[in-house]
């Protein structure tokens, strides 16, 4: 089976913090026991099944940044990001439906943005990428053009840290070599 992308319909704007890990940490719980009920709720075909749950914030200049309000939003703050450094938390939650065991972690990142003049940060904000990620910026599409370089494990800025989800499976009973041949649930 392949893995299954559930969205959570978690509402991220009811949970306030002023600690970054400690928000990623319990919108990912939130989202993974959202679906985890739902999935309870409406009998999911029978068998072992993993809920992930995932979310990221990044840190900078000790303000917590989730995606950008708008586009004037997301310039402002490539323009502050530009040459500097953050660090990205992404916080990861594993439910093993069948027992309800449940293990959790964040996983932090530290991010070098390149040094992007104005119109080189106008191109970007105006592809629409930035609107739809934490920190206005992604590794893995157009913003790893703009990113030096990190330090620490790229998927955590992806949002799946897979050392992290091993771990985190291990916890709750399930090794990672079984999804392989069962398949992975995953919520949004």
């Amino acid at each position: 089976m392949d893995p299954e992308v559930i969205v959570s319909g978690v509402d991220e704007s009811t949970v306030e913090s002023t600690n970054a890990r400690t928000l990623c940490a319990t919108l990912a719980r939130m989202k993974a026991e959202a679906v985890a009920t739902r999935m309870r709720q409406h009998e999911y075909p029978p068998g072992p099944a993993v809920i992930l749950g995932c979310d990221s914030m990044l840190e900078f200049d000790s303000e917590i940044l989730g995606k950008p309000l708008d586009d004037a939003d997301a310039m402002r703050r490539w323009q502050d990001m530009r040459g500097r450094a953050g660090t990205l938390h992404t916080g990861h939650c594993v439910i093993e439906l069948d027992t309800g065991a449940t293990a959790d972690e964040v996983a932090s990142t530290t991010v070098h943005f390149a040094d992007l003049s104005d119109d080189e940060i106008q191109a970007y904000v105006g592809t629409g990428e930035p609107a739809h990620v934490a920190g206005a910026f992604t590794i893995d599409g157009l913003g790893g053009w703009f990113v030096d370089r990190i330090e620490g494990d790229a998927g955590t800025v992806i949002g799946v840290s897979l050392p992290v989800l091993r771990r985190l499976l291990g916890e709750v009973g399930v090794g990672v070599t079984d999804l392989w041949a069962a398949g992975l649930r995953s919520t949004t």
